[in-house]
């Protein structure tokens, strides 16, 4: 059985009744986390990791935004155009920082946000929704992607996580 969008205390909530009747428990919590998106970096991902359960991350591109938005809206136009137009300057200067890393990479934006999050503890596989052919090739490929230390770094630059609660806020 698994949960979704639990608090870290919801899984250990869940994870002791399930104890005290002598039941399995949760073996799997899917939230929103991507590179936009890391508040389960707080209590979700600890709590997760330490009663044994998998995380699968949903929308991992965060609505298309890390799957190369500002490339895709200057080549193509249309629905990519119109969300580049929308975001603030915070979000397109960290977008645009992103974008130029992963092209230093030599790897689709897309292909980095998937690898990123197969890199991260607790995490098992992020639910993808590929409408094309191309991109579903795009996100196969985040298997094969290794991420050193210094790409990791680079990443956690552009977009800050948390760690974990209390740490990330008390001291």
């Amino acid at each position: 059985m698994g949960s979704s969008n639990f608090a870290g205390w919801h899984i250990a909530t869940a994870q002791g009744a399930a104890q005290r009747r002598g039941f399995l428990g949760l073996a799997a919590e899917q939230s929103l986390y991507n590179l936009l998106a890391r508040t389960v970096e707080l209590e979700v991902l600890p709590s997760a990791e330490y009663h044994g359960l998998g995380v699968i991350p949903w929308s991992p591109l965060q609505g298309g935004l890390l799957g190369g938005v500002l490339r895709k809206a200057g080549q193509e136009g249309g629905r990519s155009a119109d969300r580049a137009q929308k975001l603030s300057a915070t979000q397109r200067e960290q977008l645009q920082a992103y974008e130029d890393f992963c092209d230093k990479l030599g790897t689709e934006p897309g292909t980095v946000a998937l690898a990123w999050l197969l890199h991260q503890p607790a995490v098992t596989a992020p639910i993808i929704g590929p409408r094309t052919a191309d991109q579903l090739d795009t996100a196969l490929k985040a298997l094969e992607v290794k991420l050193d230390t210094d790409a990791l770094a680079r990443l956690d630059e552009i977009f800050p996580g948390h760690r974990p609660a209390p740490e990330d806020y008390a001291w």
